[in-house]
């Protein structure tokens, strides 16, 4: 048990605190230090955090063996197991995952630690954290030759090598270490955390703009008496003392300063920075809670763009970070990939048009929809469906050719030639 120290701008500077450990942040032109974690404090950003690692954690994974002709589902597998069932001791799959995908979200690299037994087998990833790692180039004649160098909370240095940590990177511009998206848009989130912060000043001034002049008719002996005033001042009307009546003498007369918060559009400003840092994590938004330009027909399309242009991007990825980190040489025939049918297990009208529309055109099975909806297999359902008013454009003559080659059915009355009998 230990005592943690506190200092007034929330950091433990403790020997056990992150404070020593957490990158050194830059002012704003705004006036605010932005970090990470300080910018997890607005909410739009906390939220697109959130829709982004929420959305990915419930993508299921699925695994293919492409060496053949054709793809073929692999059931067991023991990457399944890793990552779709035990990451670590510590984790279930969706916490181990959805805390990855904010680590990319907030800070543009995930980093884990690849334990293995004996045999080379991995079985365990540990999650570190972005912010205690630092990457060195080594001179080796290469821009690519680095190593990772971890500081765990009680300050002790560990060096990994490439192989030893899975590194998953977001946007970058050297190939080694992801850009960080809050230091890049810093300014847009300092301005969003700025009119946060004044408008909670605002209320606890009673809603009322702050400062104001002191009219006086006459003049203070030097410096030192208009300070000295202006302090008493500002002591009998500030903290406890908020709200209680002045006294001014020699004929001094108090003005308050005019400029209210519609003067100076402080609720049009917190809108804007909704919709500005939505646009930076590419997220609708809708799906933060701002509906003042949605309406019933763009919603549909917003969501199907938030599929194809924000989570695609984010599952390929992982993909392909999966296949070139974690996979052994004799897997080079699996190929990873997350499935997007489960972000529309909410629409059910989407889900039955989907399985609907394979089922008649004969691509899915009707068990294969069963099991989509995790339902028993039904016997009899594994065989596709065939299309019979439809065919190729160069069986279409042969086709109707062999129907009229084929004898009548029996029973069928051969059409009359009225040309041999005169009937009209």
């Amino acid at each position: 048990m230990f005592i943690s120290r506190i200092k007034a701008d929330g950091g433990d500077r403790s020997p056990y605190g992150n404070f020593w450990f957490e990158p050194v942040t830059t002012r704003t032109a705004s006036g605010m230090r932005v970090s990470p974690d300080r910018a997890l404090q607005l909410p739009v950003v906390f939220a697109c955090v959130r829709v982004l690692a929420e959305s990915f954690s419930v993508l299921p994974m699925r695994l293919y063996d492409v060496g053949g002709y054709k793809k073929t589902p692999i059931r067991k597998h023991w990457l399944l197991d890793l990552l779709c069932r035990r990451p670590n001791q510590y984790q279930t799959p969706f916490e181990w995952r959805e805390m990855m995908q904010g680590h990319l979200a907030m800070r543009g690299n995930a980093f884990n630690q690849i334990v293995t037994d004996r045999r080379g087998n991995i079985t365990d990833l540990i999650p570190l954290h972005p912010d205690r790692i630092k990457i060195e180039l080594l001179d080796g004649g290469s821009d690519f030759d680095y190593r990772y160098r971890y500081t765990d909370r009680f300050g002790s240095v560990r060096v990994f090598t490439r192989g030893e940590l899975w590194h998953i990177r977001g946007l970058s511009s050297d190939g080694i270490v992801g850009l960080n998206p809050i230091e890049i848009a810093r300014e847009a989130v300092g301005l969003g955390l700025s009119a946060q912060d004044y408008g909670a000043r605002f209320f606890q001034n009673d809603a009322k703009p702050g400062g104001g002049w002191i009219e006086f008719p006459g003049n203070f002996k030097d410096k030192s008496a208009r300070d000295t005033f202006r302090e008493s001042f500002q002591a009998a009307q500030t903290g406890l003392n908020r709200g209680k009546i002045a006294v001014l003498e020699y004929g001094m007369k108090f003005h308050e300063l005019g400029l209210t918060n519609k003067d100076s559009q402080f609720l049009e400003a917190r809108q804007y920075q909704v919709g500005d840092i939505a646009r930076m994590f590419r997220v609708p938004p809708h799906l933060v809670g701002d509906l003042s330009k949605a309406t019933f027909s763009n919603i549909e399309q917003q969501s199907l763009d938030f599929v194809i242009y924000t989570m695609t991007p984010w599952a390929e990825r992982w993909e392909s970070s999966i296949e070139s980190n974690l996979l052994l040489e004799q897997d080079r025939n699996i190929e990873v990939e997350f499935d997007f049918a489960g972000l529309l297990r909410g629409d059910q009208s989407a889900r039955s048009m989907f399985y609907h529309n394979g089922i008649l055109d004969g691509w899915m099975t009707r068990n294969q929809a069963r099991e989509s909806e995790n339902m028993e297999p039904i016997d009899g359902l594994d065989e596709p469906l065939m299309p019979l008013n439809m065919v190729p454009v160069s069986d279409a003559k042969a086709l109707q050719a062999q129907q009229q080659k084929q004898p009548p059915a029996q029973g069928a009355q051969e059409p009359k030639d009225l040309s041999s009998t005169g009937e009209q």
